[in-house]
């Protein structure tokens, strides 16, 4: 496969980045969830016209795409692998936005402050998840058995899930933020966006950098889980970090969109230990009862949206219901 349309989709990451940080959100300002949705909306728009795009380019093979050990996606099966993985990465990255609420709840980060700790914090999962990438498929690859080992990890990552406790995390005691502490001394109060400000004449941090640590390191954590997921749906190293990318670039307009509402879905979380329970079976069967992408993402969707309508459902009938006055009794008032 030719390296130029890696450099091409690195050069339009990029292009959107700078106008989202450069252009759209040069001042610092709270994002409201009007402004959160339209985002949110541009980013899937984004992801869904790369989706044809990239069908295309497997289909008629341009620049060498998909071909791999003598063989070659169809645009087909191409394009079906992007959104299921997309579609993955973007549900199991749910849990992420929960963790992003308690860091800024935690570290009383101002709202207008918080578009910029999160733009920081794409920036590392960027490098994070490449770097997870390359070294799965190439422990793949090179060792067929790991393939098991993904997929036994995500099986226990749904029992764990299944039956963890939700309680929120003590963030200050993240080992990270306490090295961080060592190395540079922190302020006891913000100073605008930076993250860095000299006082005395000697350097200190921000809490803001706090934030970004267990921002950073929190999405390292979700990435040992979220990567074999992706990993499962498919094995092209293309298909998987662009459609990585896709989800994690629209992480930050989904947090503002749904942060207020997220724990309305009482049973999404379910949902998130089914998906991620299924894609661990299908790795673990891949030699014995392949499962096609088209089933793949039909069980996903399937999944994700019986979480949802499930929680819509529940939410409504534990809404207490207006008292209904007797017949009886509104008889005898007009008299």
């Amino acid at each position: 496969m030719s390296s130029l349309p890696w450099i091409a989709f690195l050069l339009l990451v990029l292009l959107l980045l700078g106008l989202d940080l450069g252009l759209l959100n040069r001042r610092p300002h709270a994002i409201s969830a009007r402004q959160a949705l339209r985002w949110t909306a541009f980013w899937v728009a984004i992801a869904l016209t790369f989706n044809v795009a990239l069908a295309f380019m497997y289909e008629y093979g341009w620049f060498g795409v998909g071909t791999r050990y003598g063989t070659r996606l169809s645009g087909e099966q191409a394009g079906l692998q992007f959104f299921t993985a997309y579609l993955v990465e973007e549900s199991l990255s749910v849990d992420n936005l929960f963790v992003m609420a308690l860091v800024f709840r935690s570290f009383g980060v101002p709202e207008r402050f918080q578009h910029r700790v999160l733009f920081l914090g794409i920036l590392g999962a960027l490098i994070f998840r490449a770097t997870f990438i390359i070294a799965g498929l190439a422990l793949i690859q090179l060792f067929h058995w790991t393939v098991y080992v993904f997929g036994a990890l995500l099986v226990f990552t749904a029992v764990r899930m299944l039956f963890a406790k939700d309680e929120a995390p003590e963030l200050r005691d993240n080992l990270f933020v306490k090295l961080a502490q060592r190395v540079v001394p922190i302020t006891n109060e913000y100073h605008g966006e930076k993250l860095l400000v000299r006082l005395e004449g000697k350097l200190h941090a921000t809490p803001l950098v706090l934030a970004l640590v267990v921002i950073e390191t929190s999405d390292v954590i979700f990435a040992v889980d979220s990567v074999p997921a992706v990993l499962g749906v498919t094995q092209d190293p293309f298909i998987a970090f662009t459609s990585n990318v896709f989800a994690i670039l629209g992480l930050r307009s989904l947090y503002f969109a749904l942060a207020a509402v997220l724990s309305s879905f009482q049973y999404l979380k379910v949902s998130l230990v089914l998906v991620l329970g299924f894609v661990g079976a299908k790795m673990l069967l891949t030699h014995y009862l392949p499962i096609g992408s088209g089933l793949s993402l039909l069980v996903i969707v399937g999944l994700l949206a019986g979480g949802v309508i499930s929680s819509i459902v529940a939410k409504r009938k534990a809404e207490p219901q207006p008292a209904v006055e007797p017949q009886g009794e509104r008889a005898q008032e007009k008299l």
